[in-house]
């Protein structure tokens, strides 16, 4: 058990919006047994696994006993298998914290279902949305995506998808207890949900354009591009994208959107590609994490001496995320993107990063997202997400709640998206550029 929750480190919120596919051993199997029975049973796994397996034995003073009153009845009385779910992410938003999920079946893609390229059947439109002041403004837009083709620009609205406004997506979070940036998180996450879909469909979307002229637009559904990562113990396949490139003025930029063991090899060749670079920036906003043991990897690519990213514990034990310097390490600044979608691995990173000072984090607070989870199947077919254990960075500092402050704040900004400008970027190519002067300055 200690092996397989040292590396499960993935914010999901929703199976379907994060490109996760499920495994064979997750698939739900028939069962002589009645719907209510397995609903019975669907509920007093979840509430157990809580009491017995929380990596706090007092659950931050959640009476689970009392918990367990107030909803079994609800479950018991549930209609039906969604009605259930809806109560049980309830119950565990008592906890107050992150990756305690449940995945309905529907929302998980079997491998059944992923053809022989090693694709998944889901596609989208290619652009990436946050919520800025209320609003789903689109924040990147993949070159030559459909959308790109159909004139989706940086710094649009998004008004409508599938005929449900925004104001209709929000209000469907409007009682959530939990924190606004998580609210944020899921409310982007159903946006997105809601405009991807099966590759050859069409996205019907209204939208603002930059002189907030309302149109609708029509936009096919392409298959994802990247590649499919393989099922490591119960951390299933994700769909891996990855970029990396030499930005003007000589600075290295590292993108993924995701922690899987591809990401190891691309993020060593790309290290030794951009060796000469005058700095490095990895670019982790929207990134909800994966495989713990990955940041340790490339933190050794970063750094001269033996270091921690941080800690983690369970009920019973603690583990380090030790850092080991690797040969011909990176030497030069290094900048860390961060936003409010950035949670688990990413904070991990960034956080022991920060505070080993081997890297200036530029952005956004992140998701504050940051617990090691376990995912098991429920009698009902859906996935039940449980943390085991929390995360302190070097310091001391927990960041499960409070997030990686960066060192450089700049918000997103609609304007400059408008503009074809990238903020953000634009000031971590300053703070390293301006690193590095100060570097040679010394020598």
């Amino acid at each position: 058990m200690i092996k397989r929750i040292t590396i499960v480190f993935l914010f999901v919120l929703s199976l379907a919006a994060s490109g996760m596919a499920q495994t064979p051993a997750q698939i739900a199997t028939p069962s002589s047994e009645g719907p209510a029975d397995l609903r019975r049973q669907t509920f007093d796994i979840v509430w157990r696994t809580v009491k017995e397996k929380h990596f706090d034995p007092t659950l931050g003073g959640v009476n689970w006993d009392k918990v367990r009153e107030q909803y079994e009845p609800r479950a018991a009385a549930a209609a039906g298998d969604q009605e259930l779910y809806r109560v049980l992410q309830e119950m565990l938003g008592e906890l107050h914290q992150s990756h305690f999920n449940i995945i309905p079946p529907e929302a998980v893609i079997s491998p059944e279902a992923i053809s022989e390229d090693e694709k998944q059947p889901g596609g989208g439109i290619g652009i990436e949305l946050r919520m800025i002041d209320g609003a789903a403004v689109i924040t990147r837009v993949e070159p030559d995506s459909s959308a790109f083709r159909a004139g989706l620009r940086t710094g649009f609205v998004i008004g409508k998808a599938g005929g449900k406004s925004v104001e209709q997506f929000i209000e469907e979070f409007a009682k959530s207890n939990q924190s606004p940036v998580l609210k944020a998180v899921r409310i982007t996450r159903r946006i997105l949900g809601e405009i991807n879909g099966e590759p050859g469909t069409m996205a019907h979307l209204t939208i603002l354009d930059g002189g907030n002229r309302p149109r609708e637009a029509r936009v096919a559904r392409e298959r994802l591009k990247g590649e499919l990562s393989p099922p490591l113990g119960n951390f299933p396949p994700q769909y891996t994208e990855f970029e990396s490139k030499r930005l003007d003025g000589d600075i290295g930029y590292i993108r993924f959107n995701t922690f899987t063991m591809p990401v190891i090899g691309k993020v060593r060749q790309a290290i030794r590609d951009l060796h000469d670079a005058d700095g490095l920036i990895f670019d982790l906003r929207g990134n909800p994490g994966g495989v713990g043991g990955i940041a340790v990897s490339i933190g050794g690519q970063l750094v001269e001496k033996a270091g921690s990213l941080g800690t983690m514990k369970t009920r019973t034990s603690e583990v380090k995320f030790a850092l080991f310097p690797q040969q011909n390490a990176y030497a030069g600044p290094v900048a860390i993107l961060m936003d409010g979608m950035s949670g688990s691995t990413s904070e991990v990173f960034a956080a022991g990063m920060q505070e080993l000072g081997r890297a200036v984090v530029v952005g956004e607070r992140s998701a504050g997202a940051c617990l090691p989870s376990y995912f098991q199947k429920l009698p009902t077919g859906a996935i039940f997400q449980f943390a085991v254990a929390d995360f302190k960075t070097p310091k001391g500092i927990l960041v499960e709640g409070r997030g990686v402050a960066p060192d450089l704040e700049v918000k997103w900004n609609r304007a400059s998206l408008l503009a074809g400008r990238d903020a953000q970027l634009d000031a971590a190519i300053e703070r390293v550029q301006r690193l590095r002067r100060k570097s040679r300055a010394a020598q």
